[in-house]
């Protein structure tokens, strides 16, 4: 988190007329939340990255982004747009992982030193509303939404084990194939069938429509994300909302798009081993909870256990034939599907910045398509190098 904050002053120091660093709030920890813009039209894109703790991809995405960005005159005069990227949304979460972010990037050493906070420290949820949002990190958020109503959103968000997809509040006709041809220049497989929007509208190959946020409870919240939250909330300003999901450890097999040969015996198979792990998570918890004591560190170091606790039965159950509710089949699966939903609680974040850049520069000049200054044909997405992609 240091190192990316060093480098946007950097970036603000050499280019002071195009670039500007700001602290737009603190952590609850007291660590600042800076903001870098670049260029000064009247139009407000606003990227997020660092959301999840575990997810620090987004730290070099903003990074590539604010060099493109820099080195383009299209995505700032051209589109009379101002770019706000916020270099870390939880950097007090960031620094608990910091323990595997210097590699080796095995999935034992990313495992062993994973952090996660539980659901209602994740600062974009508001459970509660907008109102009640009591992370500093959450209110630091919402007052820069509604200080720029950004025409375009962006939040940088990485996945554990699979491959890459994006969620969006309005369909950006044409994104999938920018998203496909992106992938496949950098050799990302693009998940089919991510868990988390298995009962979501699907706008094209990898890309899905979040559904307006409505009252539910809490394990439907967790799993779901279709409660209130940031990515939702500066919608009375017009702006369209992009989830960019980047793996780090990539499986090829859930782009699989082919029929499943025995649909049914894996969901058994998945449903029973959630299960099974549930059990024994529970069993190891009552070991461990007597032994942390009652502190609030030790609380939010066991809120993501209780979280998976929580919705882990249920989604087992809607899983599982024998046991899925009736008024909610499951939607027709691919083998794709079953591949992600067998690696669903086990997954890793990829961190191909690259791959994320470019998905985010599409989504932005579909967003802007509607005024006069939208581009035609492919970008010209350079030939620098990604991060190489991890394979387990």
């Amino acid at each position: 988190m240091d190192d990316i904050a060093a480098r946007a002053a950097l970036i603000a120091a050499r280019r002071p007329r195009d670039a500007r660093l700001r602290r737009v709030g603190v952590s609850r920890a007291g660590t600042p939340l800076w903001l870098l813009s670049l260029g000064r039209g009247a139009r407000q894109a606003l990227v997020v990255a660092g959301p999840h703790a575990n997810e620090p991809v987004g730290g070099a995405t903003v990074l590539r982004l604010a060099e493109r960005v820099l080195a383009d005159p299209r995505l700032t005069e051209g589109a009379d747009a101002t770019w706000n990227l916020l270099l870390c949304l939880d950097p007090d979460g960031l620094r608990r992982n910091e323990r595997w972010l210097s590699g080796p990037y095995t999935l034992g050493r990313y495992f062993r030193n994973f952090f996660r906070p539980g659901f209602r420290e994740q600062p974009e949820w508001l459970p509660d509303g907008a109102a009640a949002a009591v992370l500093p990190e959450t209110r630091a958020l919402l007052r820069l939404q509604d200080e720029l109503k950004p025409f375009f959103q962006c939040s940088l968000h990485g996945v554990d084990v699979g491959g890459g997809f994006v969620e969006l509040t309005h369909d950006l006709p044409g994104l999938d194939r920018r998203m496909a041809y992106a992938a496949a220049r950098l050799g990302i497989p693009r998940e089919l069938g991510p868990y988390d929007t298995l009962y979501w509208p699907r706008l094209g190959p990898a890309v899905y429509r979040i559904p307006p946020p409505r009252p539910r409870d809490l394990a439907a919240a967790i799993t779901e994300a279709a409660v209130e939250s940031t990515w939702y909330h500066p919608h009375r300003h017009g702006t369209v909302t992009a989830v960019v999901e980047a793996p780090m450890w990539g499986v090829a097999a859930v782009q699989d798009g082919s029929p499943p040969t025995d649909r049914d015996a894996v969901l058994h198979t998945v449903s029973d081993a959630l299960r099974r792990d549930t059990r024994v998570l529970k069993r190891l918890l009552a070991r461990v909870r007597p032994h942390l004591g009652g502190t609030p560190d030790a609380a939010r170091l066991l809120a993501p256990v209780d979280d998976y606790l929580l919705v882990c039965p249920g989604l087992a159950d809607a899983w599982d034939p024998d046991t899925a509710d009736p008024g909610r089949p499951l939607p027709p699966l691919t083998a794709g599907h079953l591949t992600a939903l067998g690696i669903a609680g086990r997954r890793i974040a990829v961190r191909t910045a690259g791959y994320q850049a470019r998905v985010v520069l599409a989504a932005f000049e579909l967003a802007g398509r509607h005024g006069a200054r939208a581009r035609s044909g492919e970008p010209d997405w350079g030939t620098q190098a990604a991060v190489p992609m991890h394979r387990e």
